[in-house]
């Protein structure tokens, strides 16, 4: 899969991954009104992720960092390995310098607060695509 051209009419795939159903809800409701970014799916698990990250074909991972299981770090990373041109952004509701560090160092592209306004988030999405 290559990288889609951001600046054009392609359409961002985008996937969640978090353990709250909730979140992923709200996530897909909020940027349903974006016609340039499409939801192409939700994982409760970085397991789960790591199965649906092939079938999906995101180019942007929405990555929670705190599950149960494979936690965020460590799914980004397999996720980079195995899929490395899809670009995740991590979330998080908690700033925690050493989980920042994780993050990064696990191939995130950008860490992001998860109360974050859905425009920024949506900026975050497209900064992501680019590069």
């Amino acid at each position: 899969m290559s990288k889609p051209d951001c600046n054009s009419s392609t359409v961002i795939r985008v996937m969640t991954v978090d353990d709250h159903e909730i979140f992923r809800g709200g996530i897909d409701f909020a940027l349903d009104a974006y016609d340039d970014i499409e939801l192409v799916g939700g994982a409760h698990s970085g397991e789960e992720a790591l199965r649906l990250c092939e079938q999906l074909q995101p180019e942007v991972i929405l990555m929670d960092m705190r599950m149960p299981g494979l936690d965020g770090p460590a799914t980004t990373q397999a996720i980079r390995r195995e899929f490395p041109q899809v670009q995740v952004l991590a979330l998080t509701s908690f700033h925690d310098e050493q989980l920042v560090q994780r993050a990064m160092a696990s191939g995130a592209v950008g860490y992001l607060l998860k109360g974050i306004p859905i425009k920024e988030l949506v900026e975050a999405i497209r900064a992501a695509c680019a590069g």
